[in-house]
């Protein structure tokens, strides 16, 4: 079982910046892939940005440019700083875990952008 705790969403208003931050209680080094991903109100669940225990990144073409993820694995930590905000980015964010087979899933947080 690997629990994943986020924070750092919030109201902001449109071209201003948030950094969300997801820990997980399992060792970093376990983890293969650590993503965000968004669900917007009426809409499907969509991958922001992903970054795999070698570093490398992949983001959905909306947020490039704008968006950038990080891991340290010291800290058992993610990040998404996103810069540049728009209000189509308001969305619940998730955290996720791809841990020896299994996918795990934080609870959310919300990220409101004002226009």
């Amino acid at each position: 079982q690997v629990q994943l705790v986020e924070s750092g969403g919030g109201l902001v208003q449109a071209g201003g910046s948030l950094r969300l931050s997801c820990t997980s209680s399992a060792s970093m080094f376990s983890i293969n892939v650590m993503a965000w991903y968004r669900q917007a109100p009426g809409k499907q669940r969509e991958l922001v940005a992903a970054v795999s225990i070698y570093g490398s990144q992949n983001y959905v073409d909306s947020v490039k440019g704008r968006f950038t993820i990080s891991r340290d694995n010291v800290k058992n930590t993610v990040y998404l700083q996103m810069n540049s905000l728009k209000p189509g980015d308001t969305a619940v964010y998730y955290c996720s875990a791809a841990h020896r087979g299994y996918a795990y899933w934080g609870q959310g947080t919300q990220v409101t952008v004002s226009s």
